[in-house]
C-alpha cells in the first residue's frame, strides 16, 4: 500500500476552479504583459446559439486599452498565463 504525500500540491489543486456563468466582470491579470495590457475584466459570456450547449468563450477587455477579445474561458484556469484579480 502507498502513501500519498499531502504536503505536495497535485496537479488538479493548480487549476483554479471556474463557473463559466459566474465569470461576468471578474478581474484578472496577465502573466505576460503584452503592450502595457496586464489588467483584464469579463465583459461578456458569450452565450452559443444552441442554449443547450455548454458556455465555451468570453469576453476580455483590457483596462488599459479597453481592446476586446474572445478567448475560451478554461484559459484562465491556466496559472502560468493567468491570475485571478488584479495584482
Amino acid at each position: 500500500m502507498s502513501r500519498i504525500n499531502q504536503n505536495q500540491p497535485s496537479e488538479v489543486s493548480k487549476l483554479i476552479k471556474l463557473n463559466p456563468k459566474k465569470l461576468l466582470l471578474s478581474k484578472w491579470t496577465a502573466v505576460q504583459v503584452v503592450a502595457k495590457q496586464k489588467h483584464y475584466l469579463v465583459s461578456r459570456v458569450v452565450q452559443p446559439e444552441d442554449f443547450n450547449l455548454p458556455i465555451t468563450q468570453i469576453e476580455i477587455e483590457a483596462v488599459y486599452s479597453g481592446e476586446k477579445r474572445i478567448i475560451f474561458w478554461r484559459e484562465l484556469q491556466d496559472s502560468s498565463r493567468w491570475k485571478q484579480g488584479w495584482v
